[in-house]
């Protein structure tokens, strides 16, 4: 019974290893969404902050660097997903970034496709949101895992 319990701590140990690196925001205002996003990306090993708010992001994104912005289009009345990728991409310019949203129009998925800003749709597809997640990090490692892990 040992060696079973010690397998499972060596592959999380792995896969935190391999996706350590990888420093993920996630802002979301729906709490329960926000656990998901948290919870299935730290099952992948890597090292989330998950915030409610613009403001609060904007304090994370002033703290320390991301690797990636996954960030929601509705958030409170006077901001947006696309205010937060700014203000992020002010502090790193070539910062990736994913928009998440239930609610995208055309204008909005014109934006951020000139911006160079990926759209994932709510319901989010969990394959798609971890190949996106792939594709933006250029983690190619993690990127066949998560798309071949069948």
């Amino acid at each position: 019974m040992a060696v079973a319990v010690a397998v499972p701590v060596v592959v999380q140990g792995t896969m935190n290893a391999s996706a350590a690196k990888s420093r993920i925001l996630v802002v979301d205002d729906e709490p329960s969404v926000l656990l998901t996003y948290r919870l299935l990306l730290e099952q992948k090993g890597y090292d989330v902050t998950a915030v409610l708010s613009a403001e609060d992001a904007i304090v994370e994104l002033q703290k320390k660097e991301f690797d990636l912005l996954l960030c929601d289009l509705s958030l409170e009345e006077q901001r947006t997903g696309f205010d937060v990728i700014e203000f992020g991409r002010k502090r790193v310019p070539a910062l990736p970034a994913a928009m998440l949203t239930g609610y995208a129009t055309v204008e909005t998925a014109e934006r951020a496709e000139s911006a160079a800003i990926a759209v994932l749709f709510k319901p989010i597809d969990i394959e798609q949101f971890f190949s996106t997640i792939s594709v933006l990090l250029g983690d190619k490692v993690n990127g066949q895992a998560k798309t071949n892990g069948d």
